[in-house]
């Protein structure tokens, strides 16, 4: 009885299943009573309490859900655009939604808001073919390297972004039984490629089956059929013992070239967009606050910008800086770089007890060796008086009070949602009391200024943070927090985009919140995910302690990721720009990247950029007994694998004589099929020199090797299957350069150290490893501190800053991927 009353003429259930919901929906929908006032306002307004189809009334609910609450009164004005069907896509009525909310309540000329909203354009279902088109031969690069493994999704974001009005309704859609959306594909393949793009324009989950087939069938054109290749599972790598924690999922087991020909950027919108809802803060006692410029706040500031990107990169200077550092210089400076904008330097110096000079200097040193360059180096303390008059303004409206609670007592009231006593002590006494913290003349701990905001928020970013502390000081005995002067000192910069990690997503409320009620402009904000790497700890607590505590050499040792560790170690920030850029900008917070993919970055711009030269590590003397003694041959040794031998700069001379020495692992007393190297009996080729045959052992009374003795072949019609590197003994009174060679490994042995309870006694033992009877060939004696070489058959290699002209000393930068080792060395 009651449903059948419920159900009667002019109920709100009524009102919805005539505008198209399915009863399911329209039963959830009056279980909100907020929505279902809104709602049925919604349909009133609209005049369609008589019904109106279902494409209509989907976008009558949405606006009953998310119609900005700022600009209520033209709200019947696009009502009228929906039922007229001038506006009749999801779309168009976000980009409604984005033009009302940054208007608000003042006026606004019709042809403007139509502009922005698409209105009258029509887009064919042959604009759509053209857009994918035109997009699959944009990507045409990226397609053939990637093959069927590229991210069509990255596709897809493109042709949207080139028809952002396309009707859905060019594409046929049917509705089922279950409400689901599905697409009538019984066309020729030729115009699947619409029906793909209803798929991306209207945001639908899934395609069907036959879209699907399309995708393969334009892929097939550039590619052709796919190939074992394309269909191989990534192989997994051996994995190291596990720390005994619940480790976080780890991306990249098969380290793989990325696509980086797709620009990071695009996601990013232009300055002039910066009108749109930039966030929403939910308060305990008020309306939700959405927070958007005005148009007169957007328009002054694209005056004085004159419309161009302006970001900054903003360090604090209390240590230094790691490859976490290296993603937010490339966002940063990379976005201003790549809309040819500007990026500041800004100090955070905000907490005066921890700063140094020393990282300042750090700091900017390693901007520059990353490739960057500032637009201007600022520092928080600049705006110091800017700061301090805005807090004066807080207060006087009634949004910042002085507080007496102790550190304790603050944590306490904050975790219990309870007011400070003095929340709510006169503007006037705030006001006097502030002035007497900034002259010095209360106790530092006695007090501090904060913001009010809101003590029962969901958010404790929201919990009445404190914006000032007294720290005595030469000029000011007063310090702004982090939270207090970030936002501000972004819009007094003027910044376009303040690009953050994730961890600071939720204090977006507090920042929006304090430029809203100073009425200032409000930059547009974007959290990505932090820079996470496998077997390395990147907290600067813990990077202190490994240093403080000389559990490593300092700031710049090269096991650690510091910036100033990897340039030691011989990376080049060329290689670390192309790991970040290949990365990617997203949000994505669950992932931890494999240190591999660092080195597959590292090797691939040695391999091009690293000269080859020989050095042996543990040496084993070769006396070469068919070779007539002082006998000399100089021989050509390539620098580079593809020299030209018309290039006399692309070759280096080594001496061949009667001693030579080999890596002591590459003699075996015992032969096997798989082992490739030296054994008695067995031939083996010199590198750039002759095959050579051990004809005797010779032994110390331990057993030990003492040497090995061979002949070589001058023919040179000896052809072995292996070939290993060598350095010439004593010749011309010359002898083999004596080096020191560190090789260096990960640092800890578990993927993720930091989650480890004794996190310290996971350091790897091994991952230092000095040798200092390494033998060279002669023409490294010139080598300076910061020369990269590949060690043929061993790796690559850096001079370090330790070496003198006495002594030279390498770091091992990274391995060789070596088939010979795995073919059972």
């Amino acid at each position: 009885m009651a449903e059948k009353e419920e159900e009667s003429s002019g109920t709100p259930l009524e009102l919805f299943l005539k505008i198209g919901l399915d009863e399911r929906t329209a039963r959830n929908t009056i279980a909100n009573n907020k929505v279902t006032n809104n709602l049925t306002a919604v349909i009133h307004e609209a005049g369609v309490t008589e019904g109106c189809n279902r494409t209509i009334g989907n976008l009558l609910y949405t606006v009953a859900t998310k119609y900005p609450a700022n600009a209520v009164i033209h709200r019947p004005t696009l009502l009228g655009y929906i039922v007229s069907t001038k506006i009749k896509t999801p779309a168009q009525l976000e980009a409604a939604f984005s033009f009302l909310s940054s208007t608000a309540s003042e006026s606004f000329e019709l042809k403007e808001f139509e502009e922005a909203c698409g209105v009258g354009v029509d887009v064919s279902e042959e604009d759509i073919e053209q857009a994918v088109n035109e997009v699959f031969k944009q990507n045409k690069g990226s397609i053939l390297e990637l093959r069927y493994r590229i991210n069509v999704g990255d596709l897809f974001g493109h042709v949207r972004k080139r028809l952002p009005w396309a009707d859905p309704r060019i594409v046929k859609v049917n509705g089922t039984a279950n409400n689901t959306r599905v697409l009538d594909c019984n066309c020729d393949h030729g115009h699947c490629i619409a029906a793909m793009c209803y798929v991306i324009l209207t945001r639908v989950s899934f395609p069907c089956l036959c879209c699907q087939k399309l995708i393969d069938a334009k892929l097939y054109e550039l590619l052709g059929e796919r190939t074992a290749a394309d269909n191989e599972k990534p192989s997994k790598q051996k994995k190291e013992k596990p720390a005994k924690v619940e480790d976080k999922k780890v991306a990249d087991e098969n380290p793989v070239q990325p696509a980086e020909d797709l620009n990071p950027f695009l996601i990013f919108p232009n300055p002039e967009e910066n009108f749109k809802v930039h966030t929403e803060v939910f308060f305990s006692n008020q309306p939700v606050l959405r927070c958007c410029n005005t148009k007169e706040v957007l328009d002054k500031h694209l005056k004085r910008t004159s419309g161009k990107v302006y970001t900054r990169f903003p360090p604090e200077p209390n240590g230094y800086l790691h490859i976490g550092h290296a993603k937010a210089m490339f966002v940063s400076f990379g976005l201003a770089k790549e809309r040819g904008g500007c990026c500041y330097l800004r100090y955070d110096d905000t907490n005066p007890e921890a700063e140094k000079k020393e990282y300042i200097d750090h700091i900017e040193e390693i901007v520059e060796w990353m490739g960057w360059k500032p637009f201007k180096i600022t520092y928080t303390s600049d705006y110091f008086q800017e700061l301090y008059e805005l807090a004066v303004e807080l207060i006087r409206r009634g949004h910042a009070y002085v507080d007496h609670q102790t550190p304790e007592e603050i944590k306490e009231y904050r975790e219990k949602k309870m007011d400070s006593p003095w929340r709510d002590r006169p503007i006037s006494e705030s006001l006097e009391l502030f002035e007497e913290m900034r002259r010095g003349m209360i106790e530092e701990g006695k007090a501090t200024l904060r913001m009010k905001q809101d003590m029962q928020s969901d958010n404790g970013n929201m919990y009445d943070l404190i914006a000032y502390r007294i720290k005595a000081r030469d000029k000011w005995c007063i310090y702004p927090s982090y939270d207090y002067a970030h936002c501000i000192v972004d819009s007094l910069e003027d910044i376009t985009h303040s690009l953050c990690t994730l961890e600071f997503e939720t204090r977006r409320a507090s920042y929006y919140w304090l430029l809203h009620v100073l009425d200032l402009y409000q930059p547009y904000v974007w959290e990505y995910s932090r820079l996470n790497v496998t077997n390395t700890v990147m907290s600067k607590r813990k990077l202190n302690f490994l240093v403080t505590n000389k559990h490593v050499d300092g700031w710049d040792d090269p096991r650690l990721m510091t910036l100033a560790g990897l340039k030691r170690r011989g990376v080049t920030s060329t290689a670390i720009n192309a790991f970040v850029r290949g990365i990617g900008i997203t949000r994505s917070d669950c992932s931890t990247i494999r240190l591999e993919r660092l080195e597959y970055h590292i090797r691939e711009e040695l391999n091009r950029t690293a000269p080859r030269t020989m050095v042996v590590l543990q040496p084993l003397k070769v006396v070469i007994t068919n070779l007539e003694s002082g006998l000399v041959m100089d021989l050509d040794a390539k620098k580079w694998p593809d020299a030209s031998t018309e290039d006399s700069s692309a070759f280096y001379k080594v001496a061949f004589s009667r001693v030579v020495y080999i890596e002591q692992s590459d003699f075996r007393m015992k032969d096997s099929k798989d082992y490739y190297g030296l054994a008695p009996g067995k031939s083996v080729l010199l590198r750039y020199a002759f095959p050579i045959k051990c004809t005797e052992v010779v032994l110390a009374d331990d057993k030990s090797i003492v040497e090995i003795r061979a002949e070589y072949d001058p023919s040179k019609k000896t052809k072995p299957k292996g070939v290993i590197h060598w350095v010439a003994g004593p010749s011309r009174e010359v002898d083999p350069l004596s080096i020191e060679v560190r090789l260096f490994d990960k640092l800890f042995n578990s993927e993720n150290p930091a989650e480890l309870e004794d996190w310290l006694a996971d350091v790897n033992p091994q991952s230092r490893v000095v040798i200092s009877g390494a033998y060279a060939v002669p023409s490294l004696r010139d080598a300076a501190a910061g020369d990269r070489f590949q060690f043929e058959r061993l790796g690559y290699f850096v001079v370090d800053k330790d070496s003198t002209p006495e002594r030279l000393v390498f770091n091992r930068t990274v391995t060789l991927r070596d088939n010979y080792s795995k073919s059972g060395k």
